[in-house]
Parts: C-alpha cells; sequence; structure tokens
C-alpha cells in the first residue's frame, strides 16, 4: 500500500509541478500591456467558468441529483457572496478615468495604478484558490488511477499535466503583472499545483473508506459555486475593463473551449467506471 502512494504522490507531481511551467511561460517573456492582461483574464475566466459548471457542478448533479446539487453549488454562491462583504477591494477604473486622473498629475496616475495593481493581484489570489480546489480532487484522481496500474495512473498524470500548464499562466500573470516579481508569480503558480498530490495524501490517509461518495460531490459542488462566484464578481469585470468587452468575451469562450476540450482527453484518458 505504502508503494502505490508513492507512485500515486510521484505522479500527481508531474501533474501539478507543469503548473511552474505555465508560469515559467509568463515570467521567461516581457511584462504584458494590460490589453494583453485583459484577454488573459478573459481566458483564466473561461477555464474557471468550464471547471465550474461544466466539471464540478455537472458531476454533482449527476452523483446526487439535480435537487441537491443545485442546493450544494448554490450554498457555495451565497457562502463566498458573504464573504465577499467583509473582503475590502479597490473599485475598477475604466481606462477613461484612468487617463483623467494622469491628466491631473503623475500622482493622481500613479495612485490609480496601485487601485489596478491590487485588483489585479487579488484577481491571481482568487485564480490560485480556484485552480488549487480543482487540482485537489484531480490528485484523488491519479492515486485512484494507479491503484489500477501504472499505465492507467501514467496516462492520468500526463493528461492532467497537459491541461494545467494554461493554468500556472493563468495564475502567474496577473501576480507578475501586480508585483513586477517573478519569484512572487512562480511560487504561487507551483503552489497552485501543490494541491494535486495533497489530494493523494488526503486520500490515501485521511479518508480511506469512510468518506461518503454523497458528500465528496456536494462538497465540489459548493466548491464551484464559489468558483462561479469569484470569476463573475472579480475575474469578468477586470477583464472587460483592460480588454473591451467584446475581445473579453472572445477570450471566455476561448478559455471555455480549452477547458472543456482538456477535460475531454482527460477523461478519455480514465478507466470507465472513473471520472474526475
Amino acid at each position: 500500500m505504502d508503494s502505490q502512494v508513492l507512485v500515486a504522490l510521484a505522479l500527481s507531481l508531474v501533474g501539478g509541478l507543469s503548473t511552474s511551467l505555465g508560469a515559467l511561460f509568463v515570467i521567461l517573456n516581457q511584462a504584458p500591456n494590460l490589453k494583453m492582461l485583459g484577454l488573459l483574464q478573459g481566458f483564466a475566466a473561461g477555464l474557471m467558468l468550464s471547471i465550474s459548471f461544466l466539471d464540478l457542478a455537472y458531476n454533482a448533479m449527476n452523483s446526487i441529483g439535480f435537487l441537491k446539487g443545485n442546493l450544494w453549488f448554490f450554498s457555495g454562491v451565497i457562502f463566498f457572496a458573504v464573504v465577499a462583504n467583509f473582503i475590502p477591494e479597490p473599485t475598477l477604473s475604466h481606462s477613461s478615468e484612468v487617463k483623467g486622473k494622469k491628466n491631473k498629475g503623475d500622482e493622481g496616475g500613479k495612485d490609480m495604478m496601485k487601485k489596478h495593481r491590487r485588483q489585479v493581484f487579488f484577481s491571481g489570489i482568487i485564480t490560485a484558490i480556484g485552480i488549487s480546489l480543482h487540482n485537489f480532487p484531480e490528485g484523488m484522481a491519479v492515486f485512484l488511477g494507479s491503484m489500477k496500474g501504472l499505465r492507467v495512473g501514467l496516462n492520468l498524470a500526463l493528461a492532467i499535466a497537459l491541461h494545467n500548464i494554461p493554468e500556472g499562466v493563468a495564475v502567474a500573470l496577473p501576480v507578475y503583472f501586480a508585483t513586477q516579481s517573478k519569484w512572487q508569480a512562480f511560487k504561487l503558480a507551483t503552489l497552485s499545483g501543490f494541491a494535486e498530490p495533497l489530494g493523494v495524501v488526503i486520500v490515501a490517509y485521511l479518508f480511506p473508506s469512510s468518506l461518503s461518495p454523497e458528500i465528496l460531490e456536494g462538497l465540489l459542488g459548493s466548491v464551484g459555486g464559489v468558483m462561479a462566484f469569484l470569476t463573475l464578481h472579480e475575474m469578468l469585470p477586470l477583464a472587460f475593463d483592460y480588454a473591451g468587452q467584446k475581445q473579453a468575451v472572445k477570450a471566455v469562450f476561448f478559455g471555455m473551449a480549452f477547458m472543456s476540450a482538456s477535460l475531454y482527453f482527460l477523461e478519455l484518458s480514465l478507466p470507465k467506471d472513473m471520472s474526475l
């Protein structure tokens, strides 16, 4: 049993650390401009929405029923809607307002840029949390797959690694823009990937057989609700502000399509009696 856990941990690290590759892609290039930041925030929002609605909420409703799945999902929405009221955050300002501030003086422009950077950094933290929560059940899936055989676990880990690379980009980009620190961007993206081996440890040792599948699916449905609220409340306004509504919407649907395709190929690598 211990050797199987070690194998599962090693395979989950392959998938989890691929977020670092996405971070390297960001920090090895020049800092993006605001429009590029908005487009990639829209892309990240698409990833998050696809995970929320087409993965976590969908699986919850299929597993525990439409009514229970929705109740769990909206409990997550309500929970974080309440929490968000106590989170201090700067208000977004449109580009024209930023220009107006700059015309009044360099000090006003710098203050506005600080607010934008704080908002972008907050968005990066949100993305990191959401992706970490998404990577957690992936670690569970890698563990279960490796229990069926090394080939199954390896195929699953490689498939997860491929779709974790853009997740690393989604985390590192806003953090790098906000802090101008390559190390902070790389560190946060890498940490978000470590949720995957953490999932292996927890499913192997803390919940070997006693965790109710219904409770697990319900909790993951709530995670989907939290992620959906965070995306619509924080990430989309930022993408609209920096990239413009039309371009941001295109980026959102591109992100959704990319994640849906990634989840599809990931599902193909799973045994028929398993699903993410």
